[in-house]
């Protein structure tokens, strides 16, 4: 299929699909007549490239996943750790944002329990 065909069917501009090429993301297609052809399995490729951005992984991070296992483990346990550092920081701030909701206190850094909070936080937090 042509890069047209392949940026309709996934919703990706051309020019995205030509700069995962030049940076090694896609592999070369094979060219007709001078014009990019693209396998069926290509369509799936921009899949998992468009799924590991969401995932929020760089460009040189999917470039690693991309490489045979146990090139890739290193970088996959990095990006875990960073993810469920992530989860904490969210529910740090699900929780702050809750109170402050309920809270009465004219000035939510003075509020007894939003400072027992914190202080929560800082001796469950491992030092960077």
């Amino acid at each position: 299929m042509t890069i047209g065909r392949l940026a309709e069917i996934t919703g990706v501009p051309a020019s995205a699909i030509r700069y995962w090429e030049r940076h090694g993301l896609l592999p070369e297609p094979e060219r007709v007549s001078g014009q990019r052809r693209y396998p069926p399995e290509a369509a799936e490729r921009i899949t998992v490239l468009r799924k590991c951005q969401q995932a929020g992984l760089t460009l040189v991070e999917i470039g690693e996943f991309q490489r045979e296992q146990p090139q890739r483990q290193a970088m996959i346990r990095a990006k875990i750790g960073e993810i469920e550092q992530r989860m904490v920081d969210l529910e740090h701030a699900h929780q702050l944002l809750t109170h402050a909701l309920r809270c009465g206190e004219e000035d939510i850094v003075r509020c007894p329990r939003f400072r027992e909070q914190m202080a929560a936080w800082e001796t469950a937090d491992p030092a960077p």
